[in-house]
């Protein structure tokens, strides 16, 4: 899956406040008999998102037309439980290129960042100012620059550092995957072979 270029996004956003979000919420484990990636968006939430009949829920935020854009703000220790790279599948399908928790599960945080999709860290206090921030106006703007780091609300003149990796940062800024990266640095390699075979 081609990864997108990513410096900085302003978008609305969908809150989901909720926390010990884990990988089978987020894409149950019938879905994983598939061996493609379309279509996973689809089934993001399901068990959340429609009743057995297979008809939206109108109480869950992702059915709520009063919420939308590339950002999910979710609650503390998002993404924890099974290792299923699935459940970044379903975040990216559905169309988020961000997700904001104050605690992200180690295995997830990775899948997110190998497939396109930044994962935000920030503290507990940060985290409840978004909320509020939402709860106040739905079609709230937040801003992430990767670049410097930095999650904001520029209504609220508000912001937070976050960090990541710096091999990670610089993929996603390039629009790279591991084999993009490699090859990007191909010259480098052969001059350093070069140097050592000489």
């Amino acid at each position: 899956m081609p990864i997108d270029k990513f410096v900085t996004l302003e978008s609305s956003c969908v809150p989901l406040p909720i926390e010990n979000v884990d990988t089978d919420q987020i894409i149950p484990a019938r879905f994983l008999k598939k061996t493609t990636r379309d279509g996973f968006g689809d089934s993001l939430f399901c068990d959340w998102r429609y009743d057995k009949e297979g008809n939206p829920k109108p109480d869950f935020v992702l059915n709520d037309p009063t919420y939308s854009g590339s950002i999910l703000v979710a609650g503390k220790n998002f993404g924890s439980g099974s290792s299923r790279e699935h459940a970044a599948w379903a975040i990216h399908g559905y169309g988020f290129k961000v997700v904001v928790s104050s605690f992200f599960a180690d295995i997830f945080k990775n899948n997110a960042l190998n497939n396109g999709v930044l994962p935000v860290q920030i503290s507990d206090d940060f985290l409840n100012q978004l909320f509020e921030a939402i709860e106040a106006d739905a079609k709230v703007i937040i801003k992430v620059d990767l670049e410097n780091q930095t999650i904001s609300v520029p209504s609220k003149n508000i912001s937070e550092k976050f960090d990541i990796n710096p091999y990670k940062k610089k993929c996603l800024i390039n629009g790279y995957d591991d084999i993009d990266y490699l090859l990007s640095i191909t010259d480098d390699i052969q001059a350093w072979e070069e140097k050592a075979n000489a």
